[in-house]
């Protein structure tokens, strides 16, 4: 097995944790703070969300044989920043991201809740993604309006990133975030540099599990996860022609969400961007041995893990319009690609519209956000429409 681990294999996992890892911690911290976790409670979550899609980008590979990409729920931790916070709090949350995980793992269990979500119509679901996405893709804007002399740089180095790879973008724009958070950023006067510390505090959260959770953020959650991240990410093995158990994956990366999730971390699923770099000819020419990629990137990911407490804490010190600046420059293709997709059938335009809008606005009605409602009335309206037609 061993033998089969080539330089090219190597370095592309390790390019690939990087990018996964560069591109989307601010999106999970974000996603966690809003739900109303403290920095060490943030801190456990990241630590804890790393630490899960390590194991599984080492576990699944090697199972299979096959590169198969595993990272946090980006979209998922989109989702919980925009969404106000439960009654609860962070206990509250903690629950509903424990009943996510259960969600997932049943439905790898029984594939015949995989074929009802996949049964969603796509335009509905991309809609639902772009307006999870809309709250923080705008925060940029808002940023450049209050702090133009801290967001420039990064937007100068995401832009130059971007004009040379598309991939380098997120990583520029972190690297110069850093940088104007050392030489541009007045800190308090008793504020410090976060110590070197290779674990979080790990407090304990205990969950709180009730109806209005279940519905308003486990079920949207799950949702955006699915259609977000688990169908596009074995879509993108399958258009490399590797054979894919798609029950086996989900059931794994739904056990390994619910067993990080009491800690507070956002669920993993499988991944489409990490997954194009490692299935492809540059992880190397011979794709029976591509899997090596994926297990490099699993055994980052978990060296990455132990630097969460510092991350945490440095992420702190900022400027909060900066962190969810950095988010929503992050967020920015994935919302291109859904947004563009929800509305590719010229003849059913309205459902995708109400869903976004719907998702997007931000509202609550009977203590349950607007993710659910504009699922159900986008699908109300699709079928109608197209029993009419």
């Amino acid at each position: 097995m061993i033998r089969d681990l080539t330089v090219s294999s190597f370095y592309m996992g390790l390019l690939a944790a990087f990018v996964g890892y560069a591109a989307s911690f601010a999106i999970v911290l974000a996603g966690i703070t809003a739900m109303g976790a403290s920095e060490a409670q943030a801190a456990t979550g990241l630590f804890f969300a790393t630490i899960g899609m390590g194991i599984c980008s080492v576990w699944l590979p090697m199972a299979t044989r096959i590169p198969a990409a595993v990272a946090w729920s980006t979209p998922g931790a989109a989702f919980l920043a925009s969404t106000a916070a439960l009654p609860g709090g962070f206990a509250e949350a903690v629950g509903a991201m424990i009943m996510c995980g259960g969600f997932i793992l049943v439905t790898g269990l029984v594939p015949m809740l995989g074929k009802i979500v996949a049964s969603i119509p796509k335009p509905i679901a991309t809609a639902l993604l772009a307006g999870v996405l809309l709250k923080l893709c705008l925060a940029p804007a808002p940023a450049l309006g209050t702090i133009p002399g801290l967001i420039m740089p990064v937007l100068a180095a995401w832009l130059i990133g971007l004009s040379w790879h598309r991939l380098a973008a997120m990583p520029f724009a972190v690297i110069a975030c850093l940088l104007v958070l050392f030489f541009a950023v007045e800190m308090p006067g008793d504020a410090m540099l976060p110590p070197v510390s290779l674990l979080p505090d790990m407090e304990p959260i205990r969950p709180i599990f009730t109806l209005q959770s279940a519905v308003s953020v486990s079920l949207p959650l799950y949702l955006v996860t699915m259609a977000g991240q688990n169908i596009p990410g074995i879509a993108v093995l399958e258009l490399n022609n590797y054979r894919v158990d798609r029950s086996s994956m989900i059931r794994t990366t739904g056990l390994v969400s619910t067993l990080i999730a009491p800690f507070g971390a956002v669920p993993v699923n499988m991944s489409a961007i990490t997954a194009a770099m490692m299935a492809g000819e540059d992880a190397g020419r011979d794709p029976s041995v591509r899997y090596w990629a994926a297990v490099i990137s699993g055994i980052a990911y978990v060296a990455l893990a132990f630097a969460a407490a510092s991350v945490t804490s440095l992420a702190s010190l900022a400027p909060a319009a900066l962190i969810t600046a950095v988010a929503g420059l992050a967020l920015i293709p994935a919302f291109v690609a859904s947004i563009s997709a929800a509305f590719s059938d010229m003849e059913q335009l309205e459902a995708p519209a109400l869903t976004f809008l719907i998702a997007g606005s931000g509202m609550t009605l009977f203590g349950i956000s607007g993710a659910f409602w504009g699922v159900l009335l986008g699908t109300v309206v699709w079928f109608a429409k197209s029993i009419i037609r």
